[in-house]
């Protein structure tokens, strides 16, 4: 995982050079999990040929007209919950005039002065300090279609044109480009825990806009801001605020000025540049969407979804770390990630061993997983097979070495341990008999480390059961090579 460096801010020209700080909002478009578009019936899957998801209603045709996805506004409804908003019981569309390419329709159907969700919050912890950053508001619209540009010519692929969009707007809270970074890890964590959305940047399903200005120290008002569009990853969101607050500093210092405008940012170069002008709300001509009637919501609808609510990732690391007795540390990393707290809780569970449950799944599967990018809802690698698999070592039938065979044979294969167990002959030689042939065979072996042994170095006992170990292939038990190797050293 990333770990942004903590931000340091860009050093004084001068020793009388004013200090600055920045005030950072992030307006976050998050793509819900939904079956179907937020007006039309067509699907949502990602991948599909450009252009083969569409319809006259998300197309913007003549005569066609939209019907609202209940299931978009129920999951903006539980997000806002669970970031514990204000929820609107009437709230409606409004109709956002902008000409670009990617937009059939010319204008964009989205909620303006009545949202589905007001205020809010977000918990995030920098440096060990914990902070709130406060929300605006989340309102729904649809997406809109996606630019392709090729080498003479470009295109536009309107399959995402009309996919339900949430748009998580942040008061300026957030003070540096670290800060922004744990906001947004919080942000997604929070969603992918609530079912809301897969967060999946590389398809597209979470993007933001910033917002940036910089004041100098101890100055109430905000400064002139500038917007960078459409940043896609969280690496590029910590260097284009890096860069930025650096250039906005540099030119105040400069004796120069700050113009509100719209930027985009340059990930190979490490630039933002300028765009156009930044437009007011007036620009967008907003009017209520004729086609649309408001949204009504009850409090009992309302409170039946507040059922629905899951376990939050913070509840869920503290109950990780009373009920399994596992360290902070375990369980912050357990808990990162949903679909690895569900994999290691099936483990525990399972096997009844809850601190080899969390060794395995934090350093073989990780492991695993990292070197072959993979997600572990991808691995051949079960619950049921992990917890078999600590069963066995549990009961002494397979050393850990032998384990940790076992394990890889079933990331690159699946299968059942105690089959391969058995196919491969793994099973750990436990008969005294077996064992004292092969001790007398490692002291006869080696009679000056024997020698050792007697003479009081003990660690020479464990070159010993190292040869042990080694002629029996990895299949001794280690435990009661020692004993046989004691029995004749001692004696």
């Amino acid at each position: 995982m990333f770990r942004a460096p903590l931000f340091v801010p860009v050093p004084s020209m001068t020793a009388a050079a004013p200090a600055f700080v920045a005030s950072i909002g992030l307006e976050t478009h998050v793509q819900l999990r939904t079956a179907s578009k937020l007006f039309c019936a067509c699907p949502t899957t990602f991948g599909a040929a450009a252009n083969t998801q569409t319809c006259p209603v998300c197309l913007g045709l003549p005569g066609a007209m939209p019907a609202v996805n209940r299931e978009a506004v129920r999951l903006t409804v539980l997000a806002g919950l669970l970031l514990e908003c204000e929820i609107g019981l009437r709230s409606k569309f409004d109709r956002k005039s902008y000409f670009y390419p990617d937009m059939p329709k010319n204008y964009q159907i989205t909620q303006y002065d009545r949202p589905l969700c007001l205020g809010g919050r977000v918990a995030i912890e920098v440096g060990g300090a914990r902070k709130i950053i406060r929300l605006t508001r989340i309102h729904l619209e649809e997406d809109v279609g996606k630019s392709l540009h090729f080498e003479a010519s470009s295109g536009v692929d309107f399959n995402r044109a009309g996919t339900p969009l949430m748009e998580i707007v942040s008061e300026p809270d957030l003070a540096t480009p670290d800060e922004a970074f744990a906001y947004l890890l919080a942000l997604k964590q929070i969603l992918v825990y609530g079912g809301i959305s897969d967060c999946n940047l590389e398809q597209g399903n979470l993007r933001c806009d910033i917002n940036v200005s910089v004041r100098p120290a101890g100055a109430e008002r905000l400064g002139t801001k500038t917007e960078i569009k459409n940043m896609n990853t969280f690496k590029g969101v910590h260097r284009a605020l890096t860069y930025e607050i650096r250039r906005q500093i540099e030119a105040l210092r400069a004796g120069g000025t700050i113009r509100q405008e719209t930027r985009r940012w340059d990930d190979a170069a490490g630039v933002t540049a300028a765009m156009r002008s930044k437009e007011d709300a007036h620009d967008y001509r907003y009017f209520p969407e004729p086609d649309l009637l408001p949204i009504e919501l009850t409090a009992e609808q309302i409170s039946a979804w507040r059922a629905e609510l899951p376990e939050l990732p913070a509840v869920r690391r503290a109950r990780f770390a009373a009920e399994y007795g596992l360290p902070d540390y375990d369980a912050g990393v357990l808990t990162a990630d949903k679909a690895v707290a569900d994999f290691f809780e099936a483990v525990a569970r399972r096997s009844g061993n809850f601190k080899a449950a969390s060794n395995w799944v934090m350093t073989e599967m990780l492991r695993a997983l990292g070197e072959r990018e993979m997600e572990i809802t991808q691995s051949r690698v079960t619950p049921e097979a992990l917890a078999q698999l600590i069963a066995l070592v549990d009961r002494k039938t397979i050393n850990m070495p032998t384990a940790k065979d076992v394990f890889a044979i079933l990331f690159e294969q699946g299968g059942d341990p105690e089959a391969i167990v058995r196919q491969k002959g793994l099973g750990q030689v436990s008969d005294a008999s077996a064992l004292d042939a092969l001790a007398e065979a490692a002291i006869a072996a080696h009679p000056s480390v024997a020698a050792d042994y007697r003479a009081g170095k003990k660690p020479a006992l464990q070159f010993l059961v190292g040869q042990v170990m080694k002629a029996s292939r990895g299949k001794a038990n280690p435990q009661l090579a020692a004993e046989a190797l004691r029995r004749r050293l001692d004696g």
